[in-house]
């Protein structure tokens, strides 16, 4: 989950281990990002298209469906700097990609394990229980399309 920012949403890593603290000055160092609400769709090569506008890109890191390791809409984007880090959350955050508009916020670092989705189906929490019909997500909510039926079927309206 995360917290609220104004009006704005603050990603939170709720799995990291340690105190508030240790995270807050994680964060006012690190050279990772967030980026959250893309689609499903989207391709690393997209996003290090568009991030490294910014900077220099150390990689990108695409979040995947623990189940079926397939796309399931955040990734990392990593920089070689805090300066280039800035300029993309300045400059990239709320902007569109794929017809999405994307958030980016801090993240304290990559630890491999971090790119599976956190969700009882493999994929992001948030897309558990959606009921309306998002086609850059994967139709409707994973919940909804068990209760529906087939989940081919619906998505592939």
């Amino acid at each position: 989950m995360g917290s609220r920012r104004g009006n704005d949403y603050a990603y939170r890593d709720q799995q990291f281990k340690g105190p508030r603290e240790e995270l807050d000055k994680l964060l006012s160092k690190s050279s990772t990002l967030y980026i959250g609400n893309l689609s499903f769709y989207t391709t690393d090569l997209q996003i290090y298209e568009l991030f490294s506008k910014c900077g220099d890109v150390k990689r990108v890191i695409v979040g995947l469906d623990r189940f079926k390791k397939t796309p399931c809409g955040f990734c990392f984007v990593e920089y070689y700097t805090r300066e280039d880090a800035e300029n993309a959350m300045r400059y990239v955050n709320g902007t569109k990609l794929d017809d999405r508009i994307i958030r980016t916020d801090w993240d304290a670092g990559f630890v491999e394990g971090r790119q599976y989705g956190r969700g009882r189906t493999g994929g992001q929490v948030r897309d558990e229980y959606r009921t309306d019909y998002d086609v850059g997500r994967g139709g409707y909510g994973k919940i909804v399309q068990q209760k529906l039926g087939s989940t081919e079927a619906l998505t592939d309206i």
